[in-house]
Parts: structure tokens; C-alpha cells; sequence
């Protein structure tokens, strides 16, 4: 069956799974990954653990998941995060389905986490092949005159090559950077996780894998958002201070 969406907005159960009343849940239980986390649990099985304790379903799962991180990565990540007034006449690399994606589910109105590393993620992703959808061009061009304006020297995207559809995006990056008369290029490649940790350029991610080793980092898809999509639903999971239990 082809692939009939126009959108990358919100799930059917993403009202209930995330309403007011399940979000407490939700919080509590990441709560529980994090202190898990700084104990030196494995990833996957604390989150099994956690899931099946709260009796989350798969998507919320996923949504703890990426939300909860350990304190140790979370001083790393703070560490190496940089402004916008550092990227003058700086090149900027950018994690392209990573970004991409997480501002086309905001402009359609899908959940977007709030991570306990301030970074903003979705739930939608990119699973083998990628499809054009009404909020792409609007993401791109939020992107442009975003970095336009922090007067970024050039864009680099990076692109999944075994993600099909890879060169067709590519080709609508270059095409638009071109009518605008922005300084982008784009490259595929097989693993760009690894090009970007070994990068000593600042990089454009939201993926915990590549913030926990890369050098210099932006929170690019946040900034994005915040800045120009009002109506962006976004979640918060995280556990203020107040809020967590003595010894976490």
C-alpha cells in the first residue's frame, strides 16, 4: 500500500496517551529511567523495567525513553552545548532527518518532547524512507532564515543515504538553498551518526547517541520551534528538582 500522508502530525492515540492525567504517569516514570540511568543500568532493560512497572504502551515507552537521560550525560551535553552568537561565520552541520523531522511534526501539530537535556524530539522519525510532506518546505525554509540571520558562513546537511528518497531530498534542499541564495550543501552517507561525532564543526542534533560524543553542538530544532511555531504541542516528561524522589 503507497504511503498516502501529507502530514507528519500527531498519532490517534497521542490525546489519550498523553493527556494531562497520563502525563503525570509519564513523568514519574522517567523520573525512575533517570535514577535508573545514574546507577549504571543498561538502557534497554531499565526501560523495560519502567514500562512494565507504569504499564506504559509502546509509544509512551518510546516517549520516556527519549526524554530520560543520566546526570553524567547531562553535564556533557551542557558542556559542549553552544548559542547562536557562536555560530558567526561558523559552518554549521546538521543531523538532516533528525532536524527535519522534529519541525515538520511541530508545524503538523504533533507531540514534541521536551527531553530533561532541554532538547526537543518527536516521535514520528524517519523508518527506511522518507516522504515529501506539506510541512517540509515550510521546516526548510524556518531553518534558512533562522540560521540566515545568526549569519551561519555555510549549512552542511547530512543525509541518510540507505534512507530512501535520500537524493530526492537532497535535491529539494539544494533547489531551495538556491532560490533563497543560501550557502548549503548536502551529503549522504551510510552512517552520518559517525560523521557527525567526529566532526570539528558545531553540529545540528537532537540524537542522544551523537550529543553524548560529539565536540560542539546547537540546539538548533528547539530554537527553530520556540521561535516560530506558537502552536507546537509539546510535552514536558521531565521531573522538576522539587519533584524527585530524596537521592535521585
Amino acid at each position: 500500500m503507497s504511503d498516502k500522508r501529507h502530514h507528519r502530525g500527531p498519532d490517534p492515540e497521542d490525546e489519550r496517551l498523553f493527556a494531562p492525567h497520563a502525563c503525570a504517569a509519564l513523568r514519574s516514570a522517567t523520573g525512575d529511567l533517570c535514577w535508573l540511568l545514574n546507577r549504571g543500568y543498561a538502557t534497554a532493560s531499565a526501560l523495560e523495567l519502567v514500562g512494565n512497572r507504569y504499564a506504559l504502551t509502546r509509544r509512551q515507552r518510546m516517549a520516556v525513553g527519549r526524554c530520560a537521560c543520566a546526570d553524567e550525560d547531562l553535564r556533557h551535553r551542557k558542556e559542549h552545548e553552544v548559542q547562536p552568537s557562536q555560530l558567526k561565520a561558523q559552518e554549521l552541520w546538521l543531523d538532516g532527518y533528525n532536524v527535519l523531522t522534529a519541525i515538520e511534526a511541530a508545524l503538523a501539530g504533533g507531540v514534541i518532547l521536551l527531553g530533561c537535556d532541554g532538547c526537543y524530539r518527536d516521535l514520528a522519525g524517519v523508518h527506511g524512507r522518507y516522504r515529501k510532506l506539506d510541512e517540509t518546505l515550510p521546516a526548510l525554509h524556518l531553518v534558512g532564515k533562522l540560521t540566515a540571520e545568526w549569519t551561519v558562513r555555510r549549512c552542511c546537511w547530512w543525509l541518510d543515504r540507505p534512507v530512501s528518497n535520500s537524493g530526492r531530498l537532497k535535491g529539494l534542499i539544494l533547489a531551495v538553498a538556491a532560490k533563497e541564495g543560501w550557502d548549503w550543501q548536502v551529503e549522504t552517507a551510510f552512517n552520518p551518526d559517525k560523521v557527525l561525532v567526529q566532526s570539528e564543526q558545531i553540529v545540528a542534533t537532537s540524537d542522544s547517541a551523537i550529543l553524548d560524543r560529539c565536540g560542539r553542538w546547537i540546539n538548533l530544532t528547539r530554537l527553530v520551534i520556540d521561535r516560530h511555531v506558537a502552536h507546537a504541542h509539546v510535552v514536558d516528561l521531565c521531573l522538576t528538582a522539587a519533584d524527585k524522589p530524596t537521592g535521585q
